[in-house]
């Protein structure tokens, strides 16, 4: 048995161990006041003073409390200050949208009450058509598919070992030369080809081209992997090369219509097609070619037939002036051809091809320099350009600086060469536009940052392509129309 005395000491030790860790302990007032009880003697008396103590400090905290109730300010920054922790500007931005909405409601109205209905479906027509009997650009799209096959036959030719790489590679030279070279001819010398038919047509071709050059690219390279046997070419690269040759037919015409521009063997394919998804694109896409003929018709035209006449004069007020009003539905067309073609159009066409990559744009709407703008808008050329022509460029020891200059330099080729064409005539004006982005790409990143970036690149974009447009009409207007009465009478 063990006895209750023996327990006596312990317990009187841990109770002094308890009431000394509590005297140790300083208790922090409101006011200031610090209280010790680490001076307290043991017993009784301690216990009781502990008690006080503890007492004084619960009224302390119910008196701040109370002073807490009543107190209204503490440190902190208003919600518009860039030091504030605040984001939700949301209702700023429906604000924004309301206005928007309200201002361009009121430009229709009076827009209509000035003009009139200026949209005439016989005018939509007439943009592609001259003659509703001749479709001379669908049928240069059709004859497309001579070049389409012409590589396919190169491409076998070389899987066999028919012909040596040389042959092959002067083939697809001849080819890709030709894809941009005839389109261009029958263009220019057939008179019934309307600009935007042209246009059109041209644009097919340079897409085409863009194809079938990564086709050569991409072919050629799983040649030198397999000839090379390689130890890190894997078999089931080997095997997908072997399948690639027997159904090359239905993989380049798989590839002519999906949404890329840059091959590969196998794409990513989506598990089935979704309906409701395929017509929401569709709908999208009647929806928002339809606002865009309107605007042009009713608000861009008006507005540049009224520019002519400041122009001849070379009045730079009135000028500035149809600047400014035509920057607005120029930037509101760009907006919408953009989410028009590359949302609902590429994502139509991938969803009708089980295509998975549907990444088509990046958010360039929050870009703060130029190039970040150029390598974010328009994914599936930035692709193309970064595999075909960047990289192999800086493999053969370019410097960056040189690259990036030969890649706009090609940009603002296809671009003049999409505007001028069609037009049948060349002042340039897309190239030096293209060409003068170096330079502001430069001044942007160097002395530009954040929000100031962001603004000055969308300053590019609402003025600078108004610019472009108010410069070609005017040529056009000199080259084509000046001589017609009609047309000068109209303007």
């Amino acid at each position: 048995m063990i006895d209750k005395e023996d327990f006596g000491p312990i317990t009187r030790s841990r109770r002094r161990a308890t009431i000394t860790s509590a005297k140790s302990e300083t208790v922090k007032l409101r006011n200031g006041a610090i209280a010790a009880a680490s001076d307290l003697k043991s017993g009784p008396k301690a216990r009781e003073s502990l008690t006080k103590n503890l007492q004084l400090n619960e009224d302390s905290k119910q008196k701040c409390d109370r002073y807490d109730k009543i107190s209204c300010h503490r440190l902190q920054e208003s919600m518009l200050s860039s030091a504030s922790s605040f984001k939700n500007y949301r209702g700023i931005l429906n604000w924004c949208v309301v206005m928007l909405v309200l201002s361009n409601a009121r430009l229709f109205l009076e827009n209509i009450l000035r003009n009139g209905i200026l949209v005439d479906p016989i005018q939509v027509v007439s943009l592609f058509l001259k003659d509703p009997y001749s479709w001379p650009a669908a049928c240069l799209v059709i004859v497309s598919n001579i070049f389409i096959l012409v590589a396919l036959y190169t491409e076998r030719k070389l899987a066999m070992g028919s012909i040596s790489e040389k042959v092959g590679l002067l083939i697809y030279i001849f080819n890709l030369t030709i894809i941009l070279c005839f389109p261009m001819v029958v263009v220019l010398k057939l008179p019934s080809i309307t600009p935007v038919g042209g246009a059109y047509a041209l644009g097919v071709y340079t897409i085409l081209f863009l194809k079938l050059y990564s086709y050569k690219d991409v072919n050629r390279w799983c040649r030198e992997r397999t000839q090379a046997k390689a130890r890190s070419l894997s078999r089931s690269l080997s095997c997908d090369y072997e399948i690639h040759i027997r159904i090359l037919l239905c993989d380049i015409y798989y590839f002519v219509f999906a949404p890329t521009l840059c091959y590969e063997l196998n794409f990513p394919r989506s598990e089935s097609i979704r309906m409701g998804f395929l017509l929401r694109r569709l709908f999208e896409m009647t929806y928002f070619i339809s606002n865009v003929l309107s605007i042009v018709f009713q608000w861009m035209v008006p507005i540049i037939r009224s520019s002519m006449k400041p122009l001849q004069e070379m009045d730079y007020s009135r000028m500035t002036e149809r600047l400014l009003r035509l920057a607005v539905p120029n930037h509101l067309i760009w907006l919408i051809f953009f989410y028009w073609f590359f949302h609902s159009s590429m994502n139509f066409v991938a969803e009708l091809l089980r295509f998975g990559d549907r990444e088509f744009y990046r958010d360039w709407w929050n870009s703060e320099t130029i190039t970040y703008f150029w390598q974010n808008w328009n994914i599936p050329v930035h692709k193309w350009c970064l595999r075909h022509f960047y990289k192999p460029l800086l493999r053969r020891g370019a410097g960056k600086l040189l690259s990036q200059s030969a890649v706009f330099f090609a940009s603002a080729f296809f671009h003049e060469y999409l505007v001028s064409v069609p037009l049948r005539m060349f002042r340039l004006w897309a190239f030096m536009g293209m060409m003068a982005q170096l330079p502001l790409a430069w001044f942007v990143a160097r002395f530009l940052r954040g929000n100031y970036g962001n603004a000055a690149v969308w300053l590019s974009l609402i003025i600078g392509q108004p610019i472009a447009v108010l410069m070609y009409v005017h040529d056009y207007y000199v080259t084509h129309c000046q001589d017609d009465p009609t047309i000068a009478e109209a303007l």
